[in-house]
């Protein structure tokens, strides 16, 4: 009995040492909490030496007549999503990967019975850009994203709509580095818009391409 009894202290205590190890660690702080984000490289870029030359330029006056941009919207529309809405899901993760925000569902404005869509119908999602998150991903969009682009020989530069904004579309969301191309059900293409403070399209082609935007060089003077 004895030796029963001291056996059952002893697995006692090796039990408590073991429960002792199996204790999370004690969280601890991120070494970066309290510090604030740096600025975007490129908006440092475009503050420092592309709102100088654009104001050279164009001869402006008034520092607000200089044109800068303010958001970037991409979209992405899908008319297999009427009978496979699964597709769809996918579509919204990969938007959040490739910008880092939470997409919008895009809803049907109408029905179309040729087409079997019904008005309020899923069929697409947006996600629109601002602040840091615009200047970062214009950032690897233009760096990382268009020389994965098959063929590319430069960007056109009659996408213009007259107000300085600029549309551009691309044929696969694969070219974003962060799209797992084994994990993709379907390839599709997304566009991009380039909203400008500006409503001249010469000035918005001038900052697009002082940013780095590579335009085609034989169609640079359509817009000069």
């Amino acid at each position: 009995m004895a030796t029963t009894k001291a056996k059952k202290q002893q697995d006692g205590k090796k039990g408590g040492a073991a429960g002792a190890e199996r204790a999370p660690a004690p969280k601890r702080e991120h070494a970066g909490v309290g510090i604030p984000a740096p600025t975007p490289r490129l908006k440092v870029y475009y503050e420092q030496t592309v709102r100088g030359r654009l104001q050279q330029q164009f001869g402006l006056k008034n520092v607000h007549e200089i044109p800068k941009l303010t958001k970037i919207v991409l979209n992405v529309g899908l008319g297999e999503a009427v009978k496979q809405p699964k597709l769809l899901d996918g579509i919204v993760e990969e938007l959040e990967l490739i910008t880092g925000q939470h997409p919008v569902r895009t809803r049907a404005k109408k029905s179309i019975s040729n087409f079997g869509l019904r008005q309020g119908q899923e069929i697409g999602a947006s996600v629109t850009l601002r602040g840091a998150r615009m200047w970062e991903f214009l950032d690897r969009f233009i760096s990382v994203a268009i020389p994965r682009i098959r063929d590319f020989r430069g960007l056109g530069t009659r996408s213009f709509d007259g107000r300085g904004n600029y549309s551009l579309g691309l044929k696969e969301q694969v070219i974003f580095p962060e799209i797992n191309y084994d994990r993709v059900e379907q390839v599709h293409g997304l566009d991009l818009t380039f909203v400008t403070s500006t409503d001249r399209d010469d000035q918005a082609f001038a900052l697009l391409r002082e940013l780095g935007m590579p335009f085609r060089g034989d169609e640079a003077g359509a817009r000069r």
